[in-house]
């Protein structure tokens, strides 16, 4: 049995993540203080083996009863109900009350929402694949998206919501949808946007944007960070200052080079050989994550292996885009590689249930397409 359990298991896609996991800790190591001070290091390493526990753990629970539509509606409504706790007893960090604080560790619920976003979103296209070309199904998918977006941007939390969006916006991509219905996608989101940018974006956000366009206009309040960061990758050159020797976070000039910013942190040091390696890496991650969609035995477990795919590459594209400029500043962690365990704890778990879809994968692939198109 256990033999059958570990054939299970994608172990090239294990074996691409685990440098990606290592790179995060040196980068930890290096300027992580001695001093009786936060070590990310050491709280790091207790993460990633609790995420691999969950991994594998995962990867032994038969996940199918997810398809049924009570059981996903009930996980929608509590992490949504969870969301509108957060304004209530929530914890603040970094301007966003996103957190639920227990003392020894914090939990942030959008993580988990997310995945939900993607079970439910599975669900609903895989039954509609015939009449997918429809739009009101753009509008009532939409809506599904539309409650954790709102929830998270009046945290606010951009950056969640930004990822909320594109797990949407990519899954109705993936679904089937037609070029004309691509095309009122595009001009709703340009109206959202403009209605976000007049109604709801608060001044600190906007400026965002503005140092976005032009970074230096001031470096010394909202485009800090984006110089700093900027300044940290580029100061790495082609092989990086080394180990332990990035000025840039050492003496503080990077903000939050443990999470937001460990990819600047990260190219300082090891410069563009190692930059253009971490990219090789996860773009290896989401070649195995998207092999494991295509052996999907229905249209819900393809969907749900496409969602994972437009997650992991949501968070990649974000973060790695606002480290060297070309995205505006946002709290989004670099999968695997940044600190903290609510998002690790998160990634291992959506990529444990993709491993046990895995198992009956092939045996049923033909039969339950079949009855999936013929909406059986």
């Amino acid at each position: 049995m256990m033999e059958k359990v570990f054939k299970r298991i994608d172990w090239l896609l294990v074996f691409f993540i685990v440098p990606i996991i290592l790179a995060g800790l040196f980068t930890m190591k290096s300027f992580t203080p001695q001093d009786g001070a936060i070590n990310f290091f050491e709280k790091q390493i207790i993460w990633i083996v609790l995420s691999f526990i969950v991994f594998f753990a995962f990867s032994f629970i038969d996940f199918r009863f997810l398809r049924r539509t009570d059981v996903l509606v009930t996980l929608f409504l509590l992490f949504s109900a969870l969301l509108v706790i957060l304004f209530i007893i929530g914890y603040t960090v970094k301007g966003a009350q996103s957190w639920f604080s227990f003392g020894v560790f914090s939990f942030q619920p959008i993580d988990v929402m997310k995945l939900v976003l993607i079970l439910i979103l599975s669900k609903y296209f895989s039954r509609r694949h015939v009449e997918i070309r429809d739009i009101k199904h753009i509008f009532i998918s939409g809506f599904y998206a539309l409650i954790p977006f709102v929830l998270v941007l009046l945290q606010p939390d951009f950056g969640s919501a930004m990822v909320i969006f594109l797990i949407w916006f990519g899954m109705v991509l993936v679904s089937g949808i037609s070029k004309t219905h691509l095309l009122f996608v595009f001009l709703s989101g340009a109206i959202i946007f403009i209605s976000l940018w007049t109604f709801v974006f608060a001044p600190y956000q906007k400026a965002r944007f503005i140092s976005f366009l032009n970074p230096l206009a001031d470096i010394h309040n909202s485009g800090y960070n984006a110089s700093q960061s900027t300044i940290a990758v580029g100061s790495g050159q082609i092989l990086g200052k080394g180990l332990g020797f990035g000025t840039q976070s050492r003496l503080k000039f990077l903000p939050e080079p443990q999470s937001d910013f460990i990819f600047a942190a990260y190219a300082e040091e090891w410069g563009f050989v190692g930059s253009f390696s971490i990219l090789l890496l996860f773009g290896l991650v989401i070649w195995r994550i998207l092999n494991s969609a295509l052996m999907g035995a229905s249209n819900f477990e393809m969907l749900f292996g496409m969602g994972i795919a437009i997650f992991f590459m949501s968070h990649i594209l974000i973060n790695i885009g606002m480290n060297i400029g070309l995205l505006p500043i946002t709290g989004i962690p670099l999968p695997f590689m940044s600190y903290g365990g609510s998002h690790l704890v998160t990634e291992f778990a959506g990529l444990g249930i993709l491993m046990n879809m895995r198992k009956y994968a092939r045996s049923a692939h033909r039969d339950d397409m079949k009855n999936e198109f013929l909406g059986i």
